[in-house]
């Protein structure tokens, strides 16, 4: 037997406040990607005043609402939820882009988890596929990744002090 530490998340014991940010844009999709984070945070025992969503117009705006949200010091972890969708233009692009970095840059800046619930597909297709009520839609895999990271986290700091 080796004496290598691992330090690994426990789910079922989270505390803290959780925000779900979520776009009205391609709200047909959306709608089921934040029924499907609410889903696996209620199953993993998050109280409905550990939650707070916030609604924002798209993708691009996630990562000003994440900034702000991070830095209030309310959160343990933010779930970013949106939909991009391929058109005949480079706007797919610099939308997705932005969405990507800027979420990467918020909990990199303020050590707030920002879990990446942001579909960039082809077609509605696609999109449907991943956002059903099945264990594909990936509002409920960013949720239970939120979870996951606030325990790693938290495990992390205490194997410091």
């Amino acid at each position: 037997m080796t004496n290598i530490k691992t330090i690994e998340a426990d789910i079922g014991q989270v505390e803290g406040q959780v925000a779900v940010l979520v776009t009205r844009w391609n709200s047909f999709i959306t709608d089921n990607l934040l029924e499907g984070a609410l889903r696996a945070l209620k199953r993993n025992d998050m109280d409905d005043s550990q939650i707070t969503v916030v609604r924002v117009p798209g993708a691009y705006e996630l990562s000003i609402a994440a900034l702000k949200l991070a830095e209030s010091g309310k959160y343990a972890a933010i779930i970013a939820l949106g939909c991009v969708i391929r058109g005949g233009t480079p706007h797919f692009e610099y939308v997705s882009t932005g969405c990507n970095d800027g979420l990467n840059q918020v909990q990199i800046k303020t050590g707030v988890p920002v879990t990446f619930g942001v579909l960039t597909v082809d077609n509605v297709d696609q999109a449907i596929e991943r956002s059903g009520e099945d264990p594909n839609n990936k509002g409920e895999e960013a949720a239970l990744t939120a979870l996951e990271m606030i325990s790693v986290l938290r495990k992390i700091e205490t194997d410091n002090q």
